[in-house]
């Protein structure tokens, strides 16, 4: 069985090897977080809606539902970005940082396929947010 590829720092950054192994990466991470969504929507159906006379169980009730809606949203926009980054990988613009044009790198994008930004790039706009957070 041959040993699954994985890019590395020796070959053209972004070649062919790297655009495919990138896409079939992001590709396979959409479809599982597609069927995952879809099998909790499936189950909720069946065990359907149930009300209770219970005050406690309603209040229980309406915080799953709320800590279901915000995983949801979550979900929906990390497939936005997923979506985002498979169109980057069509235009030849994948794995270079948004605001230097500089390579991201092979690890950190293995680490994180949706990377927009340098580990350098990142760590000075986390670095911004906070300090516009306690402004």
């Amino acid at each position: 069985m041959p040993k699954e590829y994985t890019p590395n720092s020796k070959e053209k950054y972004m070649c062919e090897k790297h655009k495919k192994f990138f896409k079939k990466k992001l590709i396979d991470w959409k479809n599982q977080i597609t069927e995952s969504n879809a099998k909790g929507l499936y189950l909720k159906d069946i065990d359907g809606e149930i009300s209770s006379a219970d005050i406690i169980d309603q209040a229980s009730s309406q915080a799953e539902k709320t800590v279901e809606m915000r995983t949801l949203n979550r979900q929906i926009k990390l497939l936005s970005k997923i979506n985002k980054a498979i169109k980057r990988i069509d235009q030849d613009t994948y794995g270079y940082c948004e605001e230097t044009g500089e390579p991201i790198g092979l690890k950190r994008l293995i680490a994180r396929p949706i990377a927009t930004l340098s580990i350098e790039a990142q760590e000075k706009h986390e670095k911004n947010e906070k300090i516009f957070a306690d402004l």
